[in-house]
């Protein structure tokens, strides 16, 4: 899949032409479970309590001010990105939720923002984010990749979470797939030894779901008219992609750079992320369909 050019979030995908022949195997089919594990990239973050206390004090309000919207790292060079327009905006206020929050994170030197959601698992500490949230694709992974839950206006209520590791799939890690453009950050305990969903609480996470299904998309925009500062949502019926062709669901929604990675909710339940725009609808916003390559690495960061 070629790299995407930049609108307010991530746009102008295309994908490749082309099939591949397949070979038949000389020897016995890989398990389901090694096809599985080979699906997925893990990355260990902050597993020391100095590391986890370096990246916390990191963190400053003015490092969080001054981070970037991640989808930066992929406009072309010289190209601007366009004011997303104001006349008309799908995306409307919310109150701020401790399921849901702010992704910072380093990658290159810059500082970067996302959005993330708190999700139920096995070892109650995952959160849900983009891909290239937590990985160029292909590249290096991320380092001060931490977690505010509820933040509003810098305000941090249930405090900054790091990430002990970082897992994504293989398609967005060694190719930059965004078909596959979904990450899941395992989450230290806090100061008190509390696992992440134990304190905010977590949305179910749902996969191979029916096309078509209505969402409500969350996240934290930051370029233009948006400030990054407060929480934003956009609801609708997810409908094909029929401007490139890729195997995403598209969703009206105007929210623009730095809400990568917020959960699609179906439900109840996390179901997408927010991922990329086409140049040429940036009223639309895509997200990955959740199948079983994704379910393979929620799966590993469930249970690490």
């Amino acid at each position: 899949m070629k790299r995407p050019l930049i609108r307010s979030l991530i746009a102008g995908l295309a994908l490749a032409g082309g099939s591949a022949a397949l070979a038949v195997p000389a020897v016995a089919a890989p398990s389901a479970d090694a096809a599985a594990d080979r699906a997925v990239v893990r990355h260990e973050a902050a597993t020391t309590k100095g590391e986890q206390s370096r990246v916390s004090a990191y963190w400053t309000a003015e490092r969080m001010a001054e981070a970037l919207p991640a989808d930066v790292r992929f406009a072309e060079a010289g190209k601007k990105a366009p004011a997303a327009k104001k006349a008309r905006a799908a995306a409307v206020p919310e109150n701020p939720q401790p399921r849901l929050g702010k992704v910072f994170f380093t990658l290159g030197g810059q500082n970067y923002v996302c959005s993330g959601t708190a999700t139920s698992s096995s070892n109650a500490d995952v959160v849900t984010t983009a891909g290239h949230c937590l990985n160029e694709g292909p590249g290096a992974f991320a380092t001060n990749f931490a977690f505010v839950p509820a933040y509003d206006n810098g305000s941090r209520p249930y405090g900054t979470w790091t990430a002990e590791r970082l897992v994504t799939t293989s398609q967005w890690a060694n190719s930059g797939d965004f078909n596959y453009d979904a990450g899941f950050a395992v989450m230290n305990e806090n100061s008190s030894g509390r696992s992440l969903t134990d304190v905010v609480g977590a949305y179910p996470i749902a996969f191979n779901l029916a096309r078509g299904l209505s969402y409500t998309a969350y996240g934290y925009p930051a370029a233009r008219p948006f400030d990054g500062e407060s929480l934003y949502s956009c609801s609708g019926t997810a409908r094909p992609d029929r401007v490139g062709g890729s195997n995403d669901q598209g969703l009206t929604c105007d929210m623009t750079g730095g809400s990568s990675g917020g959960g699609w909710l179906t439900s109840g339940r996390i179901n997408s992320v927010n991922s990329f725009k086409y140049t040429s609808d940036p009223s639309t916003m895509y997200g990955p369909y959740f199948g079983s390559t994704i379910q393979s690495a929620y799966n590993a960061a469930a249970t690490a």
